[in-house]
């Protein structure tokens, strides 16, 4: 570890993870390890795409917001809400990558973007030290390409808005006349009710900026038990001179400003427009009425913007014939339509499990250094992130148990984020009614034993979160530290299952002490295997990473297997050395160090991240699996 560390607390609003395509279901991890070392960032003003359809400046984004990730699900890459784990700025050289629809990013030469032939990174060569996937002229970026700028929220705009949501939602009567006995019979009648109250609140404070107050209040109660019937709300007025006055506001304007229709479409989308579900989870956007004027501005508006759609009529039973207007160009437009004229449901604008796909004209043009920049990056859970409409690759901690927060190569522990509420968080967490008591894993990102969690004690926290609540737990360590925290273990041990595994990579302490040089010795982690087992946990050890040419010996497999046994381990697991776009360069700087000799090997056996599979078959015939 590095000589000087420093600990940067933070706040998390969640801390159990969702974990696709792994025996465990949910994962924590207390800490995160990272000097930041890693060079993938993006410019300040990069749009990233959040979790309820509109954008923020990557400058602007913070821990704990949520925002579009992407997750791989059958044959497809789905878009999907993640959380922000970290973000941090640095200075580096960049780079301005022009696509051929006119997107531009500025990023660091060590980005990553996700190109129809996988991650690339923005530079690279294809001989030497610098010898990686890198873009190139005429590769094609996965995405929507450009984001669409929101509107400014001028005057027009905010008439157009209310135009759209109140003739198409609400009722407005101005009705005079004489009433027998009585000096008027005058109804001056204003009532927007929604379920929605997004819309609401913004059509409120809209009219405010009219000098027409309203009164809030419930139109109709949710009913218990009863799916779909959800708490109505409306605004109000029965003043004349405000009724009055909404009648001028959202009267038909003789000419079309370009904020009035985009105001206009966002009100009516609010008002009248459906984002629903079509075939294989992709989404139809619709907007439909009865009235013919709304109609024939929605389509004018639509056409003035540069939206291509189509027009569909749904005859109903006793009913006017209903006119729908469906914007085509799929989730491309889509994503247009929300970002230029911006409605208020977020619920309207919700992409989950939509496939990204690559027919947006997104192939590379031109790449050209633009100097020392201040850029951004921030940590997510999913891996990566929508920048201006491109899937790009985030800091991520290291897959490889080698790698993980304590590499010894790029200081990756010079910075440890401490997540200081996790015990709390987890505690709500674990309190919904909907918990299953599933198993979860702790280790899976970085070692919940590392050196901070003997100032924090967050992970003997959770622990004790975990067996208040009676939840399965199984933990991944290379520390002894563990040892600490017996006492909680033992207990949960005698209500639900406890599982312990500890990596061990070679028992030549020689080689150790060079592959993880802040770790304790391999004899030192045998031994906390025996105590483990002879208080009764069920504890195992993973011959972890099983590294070609160091570690693969069958002699030297065999050595841990034999310690392993002796020291109790009920069984021995093992991993081959992964190698992901964040690893590779770092542990290929190890092996020119350390091993030129193996550099030709590594390279053959690792074109892609993974090593062979018939290596692997190999290495799994001499552990016994």
């Amino acid at each position: 570890m590095s000589a000087s560390i420093e600990f940067v607390e933070s706040e998390a609003k969640s801390v159990l993870n969702r974990v696709e395509g792994m025996p465990f279901k949910w994962s924590i991890n207390p800490y995160r390890g990272c000097s930041h070392a890693c060079q993938f960032c993006q410019s300040a003003d990069t749009p990233i795409l959040i979790a309820d359809g509109t954008t923020k400046p990557l400058e602007e984004i913070r821990i704990g917001d949520q925002i579009y990730g992407t997750v791989k699900r059958g044959n497809y890459r789905r878009y999907t809400r993640t959380f922000v784990l970290n973000h941090w700025s640095v200075e580096r050289p960049a780079y301005r990558i022009t696509l051929e629809d006119g997107t531009q990013l500025v990023a660091s030469g060590d980005h990553r973007f996700l190109t129809t032939r996988g991650w690339k990174f923005v530079i690279g060569a294809e001989q030497g030290p610098m010898t990686r996937p890198h873009l190139t002229t005429n590769n094609k970026l996965m995405g929507t390409g450009k984001f669409a700028a929101p509107p400014q929220r001028t005057i027009d705009y905010k008439r157009g808005y209310l135009c759209g949501l109140i003739r198409g939602d609400a009722w407005l009567e101005l009705n005079e006349y004489e009433r027998e006995g009585r000096s008027s019979g005058n109804v001056y009648r204003f009532r927007l009710a929604l379920t929605d109250g997004e819309a609401l609140e913004r059509a409120q404070e809209y009219l405010l900026d009219f000098a027409v107050p309203t009164r809030c209040s419930v139109f109709l109660h949710a009913r218990a038990g009863v799916r779909g019937v959800r708490a109505v709300n409306a605004i109000a007025t029965h003043a004349r001179s405000r009724v009055e006055e909404i009648e001028r506001v959202v009267a038909w304007p003789i000419a079309l400003s370009p904020d009035w229709q985009r105001g206009f479409l966002a009100g009516i989308f609010d008002a009248e427009g459906g984002y629903n579900k079509g075939n294989h989870n992709s989404r139809i956007l619709r907007i439909s009425n009865t009235n013919p004027l709304i109609i024939n501005c929605t389509m004018r508006c639509l056409e003035k913007l540069g939206f291509s759609f189509a027009i569909e009529w749904y005859s109903r039973p006793r009913l006017k014939p209903l006119k729908v207007v469906r914007l085509r160009g799929g989730l491309r437009e889509h994503l247009r339509f929300f970002h230029t004229v911006d409605p208020a449901i977020s619920r309207k604008r919700d992409i989950e499990g939509q496939a990204v796909k690559h027919n947006a004209r997104l192939r590379v043009v031109e790449i050209e250094p633009v100097g020392v920049r201040q850029l951004f990056d921030i940590t997510t859970g999913t891996g990566d992130f929508i920048a201006n409409g491109v899937i790009s690759h985030n800091c991520y901690a290291r897959r490889t148990h080698w790698f993980l927060d304590e590499d010894g190569v790029n200081q990756w522990s010079s910075k440890i984020f401490v997540k200081i509420n996790a015990p709390e968080v987890l505690r709500r967490e674990l309190s919904r009614p909907g918990w299953r008591r599933e198993e979860v894993a702790l280790g899976t990102a970085t070692d919940p034993y590392q050196a901070a969690e003997r100032r924090y004690r967050i992970t003997r926290g959770i622990l004790e979160a975990l067996r208040d609540f009676r939840t399965p737990v199984g933990i991944v360590t290379r520390s002894p530290l563990v040892l600490r925290d017996l006492d909680i273990l033992t207990t949960m041990a005698g209500r639900v299952d406890v599982t312990v595994c500890v990596s061990i990579a070679t028992t030549d302490a020689a080689l150790a002490r060079q592959i993880e040089p802040t770790v304790a010795s391999p004899a030192h982690r045998l031994r906390t295997v025996e105590q483990l087992a002879a208080a009764g946990i069920r504890t195992g050890v993973l011959l972890a990473p099983v590294l070609p040419g160091l570690t693969d010996r069958p002699e030297s497999l065999s050595a841990v297997i034999r310690a392993a046994r002796a020291a109790g381990a009920a069984f021995v697991g093992h991993r081959v050395l992964y190698l992901g776009e964040v690893t590779k360069d770092s542990f290929m700087q190890f092996l020119a160090q350390h091993y030129p000799d193996l550099l030709p090997l590594y390279r053959r056996m690792y074109p892609g991240q993974y090593a062979p599979r018939a290596y692997e078959r190999h290495v799994a015939s001499i552990v016994g699996e």
